[in-house]
This record gives structure tokens, sequence and C-alpha cells, in this order.
């Protein structure tokens, strides 16, 4: 009775029935049908490796490019967003702005430092920043805004001893 019923089904089709009778019959034989996720990119990850601080007017080669390059064109590029919490070890993290944070004025109406929400005193700064993207040394000339910190007389003096014994 069983081959009856498979009687009328070409060769294919009788190989799917078959191996679909064996899956569902065979404990855990479903797991084989399951496909590697361990190189699986999300967007984000693709754009985190192909992003560029200034990006050419070159034309876009691949779809992770793209995807990279629509990322950039969204962002605000007149002033910049700066970690400046390793400064002391010359390491400087700059950063465009994203719609939220001009929104807000972040950068240009508030301190540009990352940690630093400072919205009186500000000052503009044009900046020669220096970095490293896909193993080539790059620079650009960006803007800045910060707060103006007042140094008093026993820090300057303390530079400036500092500056002599150095």
């Amino acid at each position: 009775m069983y081959h009856r019923n498979l009687a009328h089904l070409n060769p294919y089709e009788l190989h799917k029935h078959l191996i679909n009778e064996y899956m569902l019959t065979k404990p855990g034989a479903t797991k084989l049908l399951q496909r590697d996720t361990s190189r699986d990119k999300t967007d984000h990850d693709v754009v985190r490796e192909n992003h560029r601080f200034l990006w050419d007017d070159e034309t876009v080669d691949s779809w992770e490019k793209q995807l990279a390059k629509k990322y950039y064109d969204k962002l605000f590029r007149e002033y910049c967003i700066a970690d400046l919490s390793r400064y002391k070890e010359n390491k400087v993290a700059m950063r465009w702005r994203i719609e939220k944070e001009v929104i807000v004025g972040k950068g240009q109406f508030v301190c540009g430092d990352r940690h630093c929400e400072e919205r009186n005193e500000l000052r503009s700064w044009e900046v020669n920043f220096g970095y490293q993207e896909h193993g080539q040394k790059k620079n650009a000339l960006v803007k800045l805004r910060h707060e103006v910190e007042e140094k008093t007389r026993e820090e300057e003096f303390d530079e400036f001893l500092e500056d002599l014994l150095l």
C-alpha cells in the first residue's frame, strides 16, 4: 500500500519524500539542516570594517563600501566630537556628529569633548587631525569646539619648570 502511493512520483520528488520521512523520524536529524552562522556579519560589522573618516568622490565598487558610504553621507561633518580622555598619552579619537547630537547642539553649542557638557566659554579650534585608516596614515583639518580652561599662575609655573627640566 505504501509503494502504491509513491508510484506516481518522479525520482526527484520520491527522493525529497524519502529524505523528509527520514529527517522526521530520526531524532536530532534537523540539526544537520541548520546553516553555519559563525561567519555572519551584521550591517554594523560591515560599516565598521569599511568605514572611512573622509571619503573621496571615487566610485564605490562593493555593496559593503556602498553601505559604509551611505552611513558616512548621513553624518554631519561641520564639527567633530572628540574623546580626549587619553590626551596625555597623545591619543585622541575624533568622529563626526550624528543627527541626535546636532539637535541638542553637541559639538557646536555644547563642548565637543565626549564627556563634557560645558556650554559657556567655548572656543573653536581648527585642528590637523592625524589618524591611521586601513594601514595608511592620513591627515584631516577638522573643527572642534572646546571649553577654554584658564590655568592658575601656580599651574603655569609648574609647567614652566617642567619644560625647563626636560
